[in-house]
């Protein structure tokens, strides 16, 4: 019963910092923003029958850090922001390589070409708006490949459900993050300021739902 109302807590949150997006309503997002992270950690300890994964605690706290971080204007804060979801992809891909039944080279660097690729893309299609953040943007694109790459090594040695979700969710927080450098830096748009929220819950808790499931193994 306590897992279920954590997990309403995390769905209300979400819902009500979606209106705030919606209607514009700058309180809803100041208010629950924060909450989103923090309801997930919640929700996690609550879920977690066995040993908590501290590794994974610390990707969600800064996440939460990040999420404070970019409700505010200002380039110090959007470093800030990009920073904290660096260490938390970061963190993100321990937890995901802790997973792997072996290292092999040759298939990890053939895995990583397409993410190359695409984070290659999107910087190009990008430069001409990137100015000062190219670099920032760079690295922190390079992270966010390196976890998608992980994760797919992570599903092709385990087949399992676990494996899937994880690599699911990290596809769904690349693509999450590619919408949102689109509209931060190419076009603002209201409709993909929706995608990029709706994405980025739905990464979080996948990421969430195959941790738990790990544990309960």
């Amino acid at each position: 019963m306590n897992k279920k109302i954590a997990l309403f807590i995390f769905a209300s949150v979400a819902f009500l910092d979606l209106l705030g997006i919606i209607f514009k309503i700058e309180i809803l997002r100041l208010v629950f923003k924060p909450l989103i992270l923090l309801s997930l950690i919640a929700l996690y300890v609550i879920s977690t029958k066995k040993e908590i994964n501290k590794t994974y605690v610390f990707a969600l706290v800064f996440s939460f850090l990040g999420d404070v971080f970019l409700l505010f204007d200002g380039t110090l804060f959007f470093m800030l922001g990009l920073g904290s979801f660096l260490i938390a992809h970061l963190f993100f891909i321990k937890v995901v390589v802790s997973w792997w039944k072996l290292f092999n080279l040759k298939n990890t660097l053939l895995i990583a070409i397409p993410f190359g690729v695409l984070v290659a893309g999107l910087i190009l299609f990008l430069n001409d708006y990137l100015g000062e953040m190219l670099l920032p943007v760079i690295v922190y694109a390079l992270v966010i490949g390196a976890f998608g790459t992980v994760a797919t090594i992570l599903y092709k040695q385990h087949r399992t459900s676990v494996a899937f979700i994880m690599m699911l969710g990290a596809f769904v927080f690349m693509s999450s993050d590619t919408v949102l450098s689109i509209n931060l830096f190419y076009k603002p748009m209201m409709v993909l300021n929706i995608l990029v929220m709706l994405s980025y819950v739905i990464a979080q808790y996948l990421i969430y739902k195959s941790v738990v499931l790990k544990g309960e193994m």
